[in-house]
């Protein structure tokens, strides 16, 4: 009882108690709210990457395997999988509108099974909704004078309507049938990315062949063409040709990631697999005689090759994506590799043995970024919990101060009974109770400042200049967060741990105090 008394009064009586109260508070609030936008930007990292390759992958490069469609079939019917979809790989030039040439990478899908791999992801996102060119309701946050083009009833340039952009951007087809393609949305470079985090299409610059330049007024690319350039490779990855096409652009695309958003193009898979030489095709004798002399008319005569068989369509790549609750490194990983070294046996010679082919969960493909934003994380977190636990040392000074200062009531106490555990337990738990009290109210203020923290960083940029998070910059529209209920406990946790800590030499010291010299204290 005296213990719940006495802690009650020093708590309440003085002010030191109250400051290692504050302290405690803006530590455990200034760790939440660190670790929670840093976690929400490896979420969101993370969510962005996955739009484009699901959960796993099966790779083998360049020249590609065949019978991609039994093994989706394969695939499918495991119960661990959700669904697979063909996809090819590669590396090729574009030729601009503005007649700007640049490095791309190509990637060929079968629209439909592509979205149902990446077409929706966790709470409704995924690939669907990356296409940029289409008819939104309202505007992003920050877009206080709805000034996006797509708020328009009619699209900006063109005399296509936003269900037609949409559609060919999920389909890469245009209304009349013909084949398209799909950038990324900086790609071109086309497109000006405002403040406010929307893309404003801009007038392209031409280079002139006197060395000046024209801006290209009519220019914007889901209303244009792109020349596109690729490789077909033989075994042993040697070049055989360069082939070219002029195809329509259908849309443009945002994932998030730059390195994705500038670099990829997206066609349709049976026509980069035309463009490839990859596509179903026969299979000629290359010991059939090409041609034959006619004795008749004394003239050498060309013969067709001797077909005797049908070489199939290869890809270089499936798409996996695992079954709700299914983990995509212990689970759907080795569930993959089983079912490919058996297709790999019905196949062998013709397609990469098991050892061989490459099968990587989503994890694995984005190692680096996600470990580059972990270390970052893991170092900032270092860096604030040294500064955090100065409070150690704000406890024990404070409580040690305490304990001087009431020696007499200590003498008091052990002249009464207490026993020493029991008056050290009186230190040790009043500081528990500043730790949970501080830590407790640090949850409260990270919490007040997460769930407002776009509004809070607008107000700064409006009235203070202090824009720290710039969505032209970030790519990002708004801050992301996520504040995990257990990092929340641990920080909450820690923070009581180190208040006990700070407060353990003050509590031996009151506890191990002779109750006659206490009483004599002056």
């Amino acid at each position: 009882m005296y213990q719940a008394v006495l802690t009650r009064r020093y708590l309440t009586s003085k002010i030191m108690p109250l400051l290692a109260m504050a302290a405690v508070t803006l530590s455990v609030g200034t760790v939440l709210v660190t670790w929670s936008v840093m976690g929400g930007f490896l979420e969101q990292l993370v969510n962005a990457g996955r739009s484009l390759i699901g959960d796993a992958k099966i790779t083998w490069p360049n020249t590609g395997f065949p019978y991609s469609d039994e093994l989706i079939e394969m695939l499918e019917a495991d119960d661990r999988v959700e669904a697979a979809a063909p996809l090819i790989e590669t590396f090729g030039v574009i030729n601009l509108p503005d007649d700007k040439v640049q490095g791309v990478q190509i990637q060929g899908i079968d629209p439909e099974q592509f979205l149902d791999v990446v077409g929706d992801g966790e709470g409704g996102g995924g690939f669907a909704e990356s296409i940029w060119w289409r008819r939104i309701d309202k505007p992003v946050r920050l877009d206080k004078d709805a000034e996006d083009p797509r708020l328009d009833t009619l699209a900006p340039l063109g005399d296509s309507s936003w269900e037609e952009l949409e559609q060919s951007g999920l389909t890469l087809t245009e209304p009349d049938g013909e084949a398209a393609a799909m950038l990324g949305v900086h790609v071109s470079g086309f497109n000006y990315r405002t403040p406010t985090g929307f893309y404003r299409p801009q007038p392209p610059i031409q280079a002139t062949p006197d060395g000046g330049i024209r801006y290209l007024t009519n220019v914007w690319l889901p209303n244009d063409e792109i020349t596109l350039h690729v490789m077909p490779l033989v075994a042993g990855g040697r070049g055989i040709d360069v082939t070219t096409r002029t195809i329509p652009v259908a849309n443009e695309f945002f994932t998030g990631l730059f390195e994705i958003d500038s670099k990829v193009v997206m066609v349709r898979l049976d026509l980069l697999q035309r463009m490839l030489d990859m596509q179903e095709s026969e299979r000629i004798d290359p010991d059939s005689p090409r041609e034959r002399f006619n004795p008749e008319t004394g003239e050498i005569e060309q013969l067709e090759p001797r077909v005797i068989g049908v070489t199939p369509e290869r890809v270089t790549t499936i798409l996996i994506r695992g079954a709700k609750g299914v983990d995509a490194d212990n689970e759907l990983k080795p569930a993959v590799e089983e079912l490919y070294a058996q297709f790999a046996a019905r196949h062998p010679r013709e397609v990469p043995p098991a050892g061989s082919i490459l099968i990587r969960s989503w994890r694995e493909l984005n190692a680096t970024k996600i470990a580059a934003v972990e270390k970052e994380t893991g170092l900032v977190l270092f860096v604030f919990g040294l500064v955090c636990f100065t409070t150690v040392f704000l406890v024990l000074a404070i409580f040690w101060s305490m304990v001087s200062e009431k020696t007499r009531d200590i003498g008091i106490l052990r002249s009464m009974g207490a026993s020493t555990a029991g008056v050290a337990w009186l230190w040790l738990r009043y500081g528990a109770i500043i730790g949970l009290v501080g830590g407790v109210l640090g949850l409260a203020m990270a919490l007040l400042i997460v769930t407002n923290i776009n509004e809070i960083h607008e107000w700064m940029g409006q009235n203070l200049g202090l824009v720290i998070w710039d969505p032209a910059v970030y790519l990002f529209v708004e801050i992301p967060t996520d504040l995990d209920p257990k990092k929340a406990g641990v920080v909450v946790g820690a923070a009581v741990l180190t208040c006990l800590l700070g407060a353990a030499i003050p509590a031996w010291r009151a506890g191990a105090m002779d109750p006659v010299k206490a009483l004599r204290f002056e």
